[in-house]
């Protein structure tokens, strides 16, 4: 097989990842053929986008006549965006931080894509090189594409989504004002903003996006949209194209969207819930789901079982990936649904992780993990990357999962809770960096750069918020991710 940039990390490291002359070629002429299409559909720039340490997505962008460029040699940025912080400051780690050095955005030229909420542009994830070709260490698309790997070398895949939820407030400003005022999940909430939920749903498909559903939340102005599984890498690269998507048409509405953690200190938060599901390629059958269709815990096979169990018993560290901002911790609060307890449970949303069977007929399909204490503020890449990285290691050690737990873990007491196992997931994110330092696994799947900068960057905006209310901590974190 030819080696691309969508191939090449087979090995333990990421020195299969570098570029060299053929493939600086081919690229290059990949792009100057996408380019030509893109201008005759009337495309004039290119967004190159990462995702930072902080869940911001950041850009680069260049007139569609660049691209070719673009693929073959990069386009320029400091390594120095790895320590911003949500404000926009910036810390210094033991490996970045500083403004010496220089990094080239490479397009990700198979997820180029026009944005149709944005006429004239459009988007590619971008890959960070040194300038030598050889991968940036805290590139978070080439460490998911390394754990994606790793699964396979084992046998395995994984199919996954986000789910999204943002608030819509009638203005820009700095506040939020509910752009609706109906009833949680309401049939009004979809008429108040019958055309704009319309607009977001034509772009979305456009953009091709598969949308499963779109509803009301609870909070006041809230929505979630649901998309299509796919592969890893493809799922965290649909979750920024749907948001940029929806801020886009949002702004075009006059108005605002927040998918903040916490976006007013006494409501419940965003969450950025993902479904997760692991697969295995038969020669004989075609791919079969592992969380269906055996005989462990509802129809878990032993292999989904463990990969389960390995995921629910890295949560704690989890968190400083996947509820990153000091606002998570606002949200991440007891019978909220926002999964606050490190237990797990058939359909139960007050479980930091629900099984999902779906319906009777269907099952062999739709069975899938949610993880639902986690959110908006988390980079997608970086998250996935050590959710694979934690079922891989539940694989590998055959963990069982625990009892599951069919109630509001608040309800019980603490001597009922003691008893089953269930323990509270950290309630701040101080706990949950300690816990991310603590956990070998996760430090040695994600490496030592990673690490120290994810550990670094935490503890900046711990610093920055120290002592703050919570109107404070929803008001600084709001319109940032």
């Amino acid at each position: 097989m030819e080696q691309t940039p969508e191939t090449a990390l087979s090995g333990p490291g990421l020195d299969g990842y570098a570029l060299d002359g053929r493939e600086r070629a081919r690229l290059g002429g990949r792009a100057a053929e996408a380019a030509r299409r893109l201008a005759g559909q009337g495309v004039v720039a290119v967004a190159l986008t990462w995702v930072d340490v902080s869940g911001i997505t950041r850009t680069k962008t260049v007139p569609v006549e660049r691209l070719e460029h673009a693929a073959a040699w990069g386009v320029g940025m400091s390594p120095v965006f790895d320590v911003f912080l949500l404000d926009d400051s910036i810390v210094s780690g033991r490996y970045i931080g500083g403004p010496t050095g220089d990094l080239r955005l490479h397009p990700v030229l198979e997820r180029l894509v026009p944005m149709a909420a944005l006429p004239g542009w459009a988007h590619a994830p971008a890959l960070r090189y040194a300038q030598d070709g050889t991968p940036h260490p805290l590139d978070a698309r080439a460490l998911l594409r390394r754990e994606t790997d790793r699964l396979s070398a084992l046998g395995w895949s994984v199919r996954g989504a986000f789910e999204i939820e943002w608030a819509v407030s009638k203005d820009g400003g700095d506040g939020f004002t509910p752009a609706c005022t109906g009833p949680a999940y309401g049939m009004t909430r979809v008429t108040e903003l019958a055309g704009y939920l319309r607009d977001v749903l034509a772009a979305l498909k456009e953009t091709g996006v598969t949308v499963v559903q779109m509803h009301p939340e609870y909070a006041a102005g809230q929505y979630e949209v649901s998309v299509a599984a796919e592969d890893p890498l493809g799922a965290a690269d649909t979750a920024v194209v749907v948001r940029e998507t929806i801020r886009a048409v949002t702004i075009g509405h006059g108005m605002a969207a927040s998918f903040s953690p916490k976006v007013e200190a006494g409501s419940v938060g965003n969450g950025a819930h993902v479904h997760l599901s692991l697969w295995r390629e038969s020669a004989a059958d075609g791919p079969a789901n592992a969380m269906a269709g055996g005989s462990g815990p509802y129809g878990m096979t032993a292999a989904g079982e463990a990969f389960a169990a390995g995921i629910l018993a890295h949560l704690p560290a989890l968190l400083a990936v996947g509820a990153p901002a000091v606002a998570s911790y606002l949200r991440l609060v007891p019978s909220h649904w926002a999964g606050s307890y490190a237990c797990w449970g058939l359909e139960n949303r007050e479980a930091a992780l629900r099984f999902v069977t779906g319906a009777e007929g269907e099952r062999a399909t739709a069975a899938n993990l949610e993880v639902k204490c986690l959110d908006g503020a988390a980079n997608p890449y970086l998250l996935l990357a050590a959710l694979l990285a934690a079922g891989r290691d539940g694989l590998g050690a055959d963990l069982p999962l625990p009892e599951p737990v069919d109630v509001d873990p608040a309800g019980l007491s603490g001597a009922e809770r003691a008893a089953r196992g269930v323990e509270p997931l950290p309630s701040s994110l101080a706990e949950s960096v300690a816990a991310f330092e603590a956990d070998a696994v996760l430090r040695d799947a994600l490496g030592e750069a990673v690490a120290d900068t994810v550990a670094t960057v935490r503890r900046g905006e711990i610093d920055l918020l120290d002592g703050a209310a919570p109107d404070r901590i929803a008001a600084a974190t709001r319109w940032r991710h």
